[in-house]
C-alpha cells in the first residue's frame, strides 16, 4: 500500500519505515519527540528536514501508526480497519514530503484535498 501511495506521488524510488504500535507506544513517542503527552493516530518523522536533509534524499523518514487508535477511529470515518490504516499512511506520508495542516487554513485545505485524492486511488487498486 505504501508503494502505491509513493508511486501516485511520483516517488517510486523513495523509502520510508512504518512502525505499527499500540496507544501506549505512540503516546511515549508523542511525549518524547513532540512533547504532547497523549496518544495519537500517526506520527511522522521526516528526514528531508534539518542538517542532514540531503544526505539520503530518497529516504523520506519514519511513520508510527497506532493500530489501536486506527481501530477506534475507523467507525467515525466509516472505514474498515485496513482502510483507516491506509488513510493514516497517506496522511503520514504527506507530512513526510512537507504537507502541513496545523499552520494555515490554506495548508490544511491543500493537504485534505491531496489526502482524499491519494486515499481514493489507494483503496481502488
Amino acid at each position: 500500500m505504501a508503494q502505491r501511495i509513493l508511486t501516485d506521488l511520483a516517488l517510486p524510488e523513495a523509502e520510508l519505515s512504518i512502525l505499527f504500535v499500540d496507544d501506549v507506544q505512540i503516546r511515549e513517542l508523542n511525549r518524547r519527540y513532540l512533547h504532547r503527552d497523549k496518544p495519537t493516530n500517526v506520527l511522522a518523522f521526516p528526514m528531508r528536514k534539518g542538517e542532514y536533509a540531503t544526505l539520503h534524499s530518497h529516504i523520506l523518514g519514519d511513520l508510527a501508526i497506532s493500530v489501536e487508535t486506527a481501530q477506534r477511529q475507523s467507525d467515525r470515518f466509516g472505514l474498515n480497519d485496513m482502510e483507516m490504516v491506509t488513510l493514516l499512511m497517506v496522511h503520514g506520508i504527506l507530512h513526510l514530503i512537507g504537507y502541513e495542516h496545523e499552520g494555515t487554513r490554506k495548508g490544511a485545505r491543500e493537504m485534505a484535498i491531496k489526502q482524499k485524492e491519494l486515499f481514493q486511488k489507494a483503496i481502488k487498486k
